[in-house]
């Protein structure tokens, strides 16, 4: 196949793609809006059901993507330059899946021309979680990631 045909992840670095082709890689799951717990000694990361506040659970997209550092100062933006530190991200993301040489997934927005794909599969946190403004101790929303996403 002429590689004129591959798609953009297939034939550029994360450095070389645009903004824009960064910002497609998200497939909308909104699996890494949601919060984490690390053990302070194994570093071994814990999901909860519990979603930032900015978090439309119907939607799986941030309802102030562009403010979100400044609303939410924790944060945590996604850049190219950082992402060989984000094994925390779930094994069906994008980003992660690229930078180990992966493939995407047949239900990826940009292989199945959907954005609805990644609900119809079930791999979104859509309707699945709670936002942290009802979720009181994070200790208390521990969950297997597999139980909402195919993890």
């Amino acid at each position: 196949m002429n590689d004129n045909k591959l798609p953009f992840w297939k034939t550029k670095t994360f450095s070389q793609m645009s903004k824009q082709q960064w910002e497609q890689l998200c497939d909308g799951c909104g699996l890494c809006c949601l919060h984490k717990l690390e053990n302070a000694d194994t570093g071994q990361v814990s999901y909860t059901d519990v979603a930032c506040r900015l978090l439309d659970i119907k939607t799986c997209r941030c309802k102030k993507y562009t403010q979100r550092k400044k609303l939410v100062p924790d944060c945590v933006i996604l850049k190219p330059e950082d992402i060989s530190r984000f094994k925390w991200l779930p094994r069906t993301c994008a980003y992660r899946l690229i930078s180990e040489g992966k493939d995407l997934y047949p239900w990826h927005p940009l292989v199945s021309n959907s954005d609805h794909s990644i609900h119809s599969n079930n791999i979104s946190v859509k309707d699945k979680v709670i936002s942290e403004r009802d979720a009181g101790d994070l200790e208390d929303h521990i969950i297997d990631i597999s139980k909402i996403s195919h993890e």
